[in-house]
């Protein structure tokens, strides 16, 4: 129990150390990348209101021919072409040395899938049999905008077709995916970390939890020793009572009474070894469809009796390795208390198959009121009682469930409460062969 309280402690803490930086890393992540389409969009957009081509700066002149004013133009300038027309890429966040920078292409492309024009003057690694490639491919996708390699596109339509404007966002993209590989590995690396303090820490930081349940399980050892011999001294002079003055309505109470205590003395004791961390089960390979008959067939006389209804299904031939004696006591326990809480004249069930590498076994039965689904985790806690069963008739406790359990956790299994309808109780116990 105190193990699976540490693992269950460092697992919520490492998963909420993760959730929360899976939120920070990933938004950081995901601003930078929409940056970079920002970017990319803007420069594809002044592109694309040019005609595939940056316009000239303010102040740039053609040349006179007697030698005019103002600065001549670079002949392989991406600014260069006709200024007419062309719009400035003001206030788009673009600075001036952009066009100098940016690596770009155009394709023009006409309704019929004719390349009518390429432009690949502002890049090297693309020739115009590629450029005329990468535009056929996007046109077929039918994407106005999207990535194809490293390359941001846009496509608009002209008069004489489809231009596609291909921007190089190689560095960018790089940088980005620098980014993300480094932010990843920071991640991993700060979660290994924290693991491995969390692991150091956690002893100390449940330390208080393990001494109270020590504590608690020590007392209730050791009180149940310490009480076992009043009981039995009580028990004794009942019977020497009874001996001298004859059997009375009294001494019968006192007897019931003392073996009632005594019961519940034993299963406090049984359930407080079941839970200890070094409790070692003797485990045999026993044929466990044969234990499993044994034990429903017990049951069937007192069902009868009761007007109740009770099918049992066991696949023959199936063994197990575990304690045969914890396991007989399992299924009295489940059979035990389906027959105490099933109304008279309901039903019960019972069945044990094998499927894939592990046991099924289930026991099943109707309640006298509706079962609130809410309350089926809890009937496994101690001295847990649900409303319909609070009455003096059934004898019980609240300590069947909790040492049934407690033995299916001592095989490494699992056990869980169920109900289909509502007006029924299911429980199934799963044993790893």
């Amino acid at each position: 129990m105190i193990k699976r309280l540490r693992y269950k402690f460092i697992a919520a803490s490492m998963f909420s150390l993760a959730v929360v930086l899976f939120f920070i890393l990933g938004g950081v992540n995901f601003v930078s990348y929409q940056k970079v389409i920002r970017d990319a969009d803007a420069v594809l957009t002044v592109l694309g209101e040019n005609g595939g081509m940056f316009p000239k700066p303010h102040g740039e002149q053609q040349p006179a021919d007697g030698g005019g004013q103002g600065k001549p133009m670079n002949p392989s300038s991406p600014w260069e072409g006709p200024e007419e027309g062309k719009k400035r890429p003001e206030g788009r966040g673009l600075s001036p040395e952009t066009p100098y920078e940016s690596r770009f292409f155009s394709v023009l492309v006409d309704e019929s899938g004719q390349v009518l024009q390429t432009d690949t003057g502002q890049i090297a690694a693309i020739d115009d049999q590629e450029a005329a490639e990468y535009a056929l491919e996007v046109l077929k996708s039918g994407r106005e905008k999207g990535f194809l390699g490293n390359y941001r596109y846009f496509r608009l339509d002209e008069e004489t077709g489809s231009r596609v404007i291909f921007l190089d966002c190689s560095r960018s993209l790089s940088g980005f995916r620098m980014t993300l590989l480094a932010s990843v590995a920071l991640a991993l690396v700060g979660l290994l970390s924290v693991l491995v303090l969390v692991l150091i820490l956690s002893k100390r930081i449940i330390r208080p939890v393990v001494e109270s349940y020590e504590k608690q399980r020590q007392f209730i050892t050791d009180a149940g020793h310490e009480l076992k011999t009043p009981l039995t001294i009580i028990g004794a002079d009942t019977d020497l009572a009874e001996m001298e003055c004859g059997e009375n309505q009294w001494l019968t109470d006192i007897r019931r009474q003392t073996q009632r205590l005594t019961g519940l003395t034993n299963d406090l004791i049984y359930l407080s070894r079941m839970e200890e961390e070094g409790n070692q089960l003797q485990r045999i390979e026993f044929p466990l469809s044969d234990v499993a008959e044994e034990m429903a067939h017990s049951f069937l006389a007192p069902a009868k009796s009761q007007n109740k209804e009770f099918s049992i299904e066991i696949q023959p031939m199936l063994s197990y390795m575990g304690d045969e004696k914890a396991i007989r006591q399992l299924i009295s326990i489940l059979l035990d208390n389906a027959l105490k809480y099933s109304p008279v004249g309901g039903k019960m069930a019972f069945s044990l198959e094998k499927q894939g590498r592990s046991l099924q076994l289930m026991v099943s039965n109707t309640t006298a009121e509706p079962m609130e689904r809410d309350k089926l985790p809890h009937i496994f806690d101690r001295f847990y009682r649900a409303d319909q069963s609070r009455n003096s008739q059934t004898g019980g406790y609240g300590l069947g469930l909790s040492i049934a359990r407690g033995i299916v956790a001592a095989h490494k299994g699992k056990i869980w409460a169920e109900s289909p309808d509502g007006t029924s109780l299911m429980i199934r116990v799963n044993l790893t062969v």
